[in-house]
């Protein structure tokens, strides 16, 4: 089902609906052409090479060396591309709870890569930053 895309912050931010994804996921630089059967989960083309990111497994399987260890957190809320503001909001709550974090925006999701470790304290603050935000627009549920 598709839904609309939300551009206001508050209701982005009221709506995120955090979900993690179960597994390791592992961000790895290519040289060279992409290896044959590697299914990567996003990639990105620099001057210095390919960047992917990768399940654990497909990684050891190619013999790529990590350049982090991930847990996939993503933000189920329909976020327009040109919203304003909803990186800098759940970036700054991470950075507050000391955790780490790249992003990859794709066409309908946010989608946030942060240390293994660091997985529990990421899902506490950005379920924190939706619920301060619900509180504030008044919203009792995640639905936008």
């Amino acid at each position: 089902m598709s839904t609309e895309p939300i551009r206001a912050l508050p209701a982005l931010l009221a709506t995120l609906a955090p979900q993690l994804h179960d597994g390791v996921y592992v961000y790895a630089r290519i040289e060279g052409p992409l290896p044959s059967g590697l299914q990567p989960l996003a990639l990105f083309r620099e001057a210095e090479g390919l960047t992917v990111i990768v399940e654990e497994e497909a990684a050891q399987r190619l013999g790529l060396s990590p350049l982090l260890r991930a847990a996939w957190i993503t933000l189920a809320v329909h976020s327009d591309l040109q919203s304003v503001g909803l990186t800098a909001a759940f970036a700054t709550a991470l950075a507050e709870a000391g955790v780490g974090c790249n992003v990859v925006a794709a066409a309908c999701h946010d989608h946030l890569f942060v240390p293994v470790a660091e997985a529990d304290a990421a899902m506490a603050a950005l379920l924190a930053l939706q619920a301060r935000a619900m509180a504030a627009t008044g919203r009792s549920t995640i639905r936008p």
